[in-house]
């Protein structure tokens, strides 16, 4: 992915929203406006100019952006079309389920390897790939240049694995154990606790529907 700090955080957390908006338009669409693109992302149309601004000037005045060309240059942005070898640790019935998505490799990231710790599991093939040792990371991730890690184990050991990843050398983290993992210099690390969704979502029942401010 070629670096562009110009971007701001912020922005980038939007950026493959924008891009699953376009993914889902009809084929036969060529353009399309700021404002529409703001209805399918629900967020303000100007939030939308001001993001796609940092892409460059790909948009014009009263007629709005050429799709095709909005999500190649969207695509470009985020990486995917290099693409990017990832590998999961701990495939339990998560790591199991994230296996067999499909989605990973529609959007440039071909999973390469599967890992666990439990003999059980050892040798088992899932979606393709056959599970191996977690004694095994370093050789997958050299032989395929591994950059992205998903961890899907339990919380207790979530750690330890991180920092076996970033000691192969992968430099991003996809974190769905139920644990916050310490900040390393120079490692990206998204977290996802399915439990904190699920409690944001309690939250929000007896409580009135508001109309989301991003």
């Amino acid at each position: 992915m070629k670096e562009n700090n110009k971007i701001p955080p912020a922005t980038v957390k939007r950026l493959p929203l924008y891009l699953q908006c376009l993914e889902q338009l009809d084929d036969q669409t060529i353009g399309i406006s700021s404002k529409k693109l703001a209805e399918i992302a629900k967020v303000n149309d100007a939030q939308v100019r001001r993001d796609l601004s940092y892409l460059g000037t790909l948009g014009t005045r009263g007629v709005g952006y050429d799709i095709s060309t909005l999500r190649n240059q969207l695509q470009l942005e985020l990486g995917l079309v290099e693409g990017w070898s990832a590998v999961i640790v701990g495939v339990g019935n998560l790591g199991s389920a994230l296996a067999h998505y499909g989605g990973f490799q529609e959007r440039g990231f071909g999973v390469v390897g599967l890992f666990d710790d439990d003999p059980k599991k050892i040798n088992k093939q899932i979606a393709g790939l056959v599970v191996k040792p977690i004694a095994d990371i370093k050789d997958v991730c050299d032989k395929y240049n591994v950059a992205i890690g998903i961890i899907a184990t339990p919380g207790n050991v979530a750690q330890v694995i991180a920092d076996q990843l970033i000691d192969c050398g992968v430099k991003s983290i996809l974190n769905f154990a139920p644990v916050l993992l310490k900040n390393i210099p120079d490692i990206q690390i998204r977290s996802v606790d399915l439990s904190q969704e699920l409690q944001i979502l309690s939250y929000y029942l007896d409580r009135p529907v508001l109309k989301a401010v991003k």
